[in-house]
């Protein structure tokens, strides 16, 4: 005869009431979370005010997104950014169609690939990249292109600089991207007898797609904001130059950059109203490439079933 013994049900431990001086910490930790939240916005409004309270006053102007500045001179009242908002959009595009395979393959193989001392080398390469200043990326341009080769500056220079500069942006956003992607999802591909190369193409892109194109676009507009390669490697026009590859072609940073040396800063002047409005031009035009990039990104992002 078995004798069946019952097990007192386990007991739950009472909860405790938590401590003053926890609640003292956790109320310090906060504020200065949200202090810091505060410190990081501020001027980030700040130049945003600034940008569209002084530049939104020649936006309006039918003229200022069809014509360019060709016909008119520098203290006279009209005109618009036409000539400088297709260079900065030809440069930028010429940059990302360059830039964007090399640093995704780049990441692929460090995240899926990369072993052993060329891994760390191209590790070791791309941060050395990353902390790169622009004129340094816009003079090796001027000595390979210009000076070793022989070829014209030319807004195609521009962008070479500029692909220096995009790379290692792109490449280490990706590659986070491509880290945040579960193991599993490999594993269960590579279970099912599917390539590697197959599973990094149907699986693991598609996964990670939506973070790499912020990464991209992220890297671009940093680079279409950059002035110092334009300063070396291509002269200024006040007209419409559609050919990357020759003559001279301007973009909206170096429009910034001549309207400031040849007109005068005060304000109401003629050079300081295309200033602010050429900032803040290219404000929405990298605000609606961020737009677009978004849409796509969801787009292509992986549904749920």
């Amino acid at each position: 005869m078995s004798v069946t013994t019952l097990e007192a049900p386990a007991t739950t431990p009472a909860f405790q009431q938590v401590s003053l001086a926890r609640k003292v910490k956790n109320g310090i930790a906060t504020t200065l979370v949200w202090l810091s939240f505060l410190i990081a916005v501020v001027p980030l409004v700040w130049v945003l005010y600034t940008v569209v309270a002084n530049g939104i006053k020649r936006l309006p102007y039918s003229n200022w997104w069809s014509q360019d500045l060709g016909n008119y001179l520098s203290d006279e009242v009209g005109g618009g950014v036409l000539h400088a908002i297709i260079g900065s959009l030809l440069q930028g595009l010429v940059c990302a169609i360059i830039a964007v395979p090399i640093g995704m393959l780049v990441a692929i193989y460090l995240v899926e690939y990369g072993r052993g001392k060329l891994a760390k080398a191209t590790t070791f390469m791309v941060d050395i990249l990353s902390g790169v200043p622009s004129i340094v990326a816009a003079l090796f341009i001027y000595a390979l292109w210009i000076t070793t080769f022989g070829l014209p500056r030319s807004g195609f220079a521009v962008s070479l600089a500029l692909v220096l500069l995009m790379i290692p942006v792109v490449v280490r956003s990706s590659e986070e991207m491509l880290r945040i992607v579960p193991d599993d999802l490999r594993e269960a591909s590579y279970a099912l007898g599917v390539p590697k190369w197959k599973t990094i193409m149907k699986i693991v892109l598609p996964t990670a797609m939506s973070g790499i194109i912020g990464g991209i676009m992220m890297a671009l507009a940093r680079v279409m904001g950059e002035t110092a390669p334009l300063l070396v490697l291509v002269g200024y026009s006040a007209y419409t130059n559609w050919d990357i590859f020759s003559g001279e072609q301007a973009a909206l940073p170096l429009l910034m950059n001549n309207e400031r040396v040849t007109n005068s800063m005060d304000p109401g002047s003629v050079g300081f109203d295309r200033i602010w409005g050429a900032a803040l031009t290219l404000v929405l035009i990298i605000a609606v490439i961020n737009l677009l990039a978004t849409v796509f990104a969801r787009l292509v992002a992986p549904k749920k079933k």
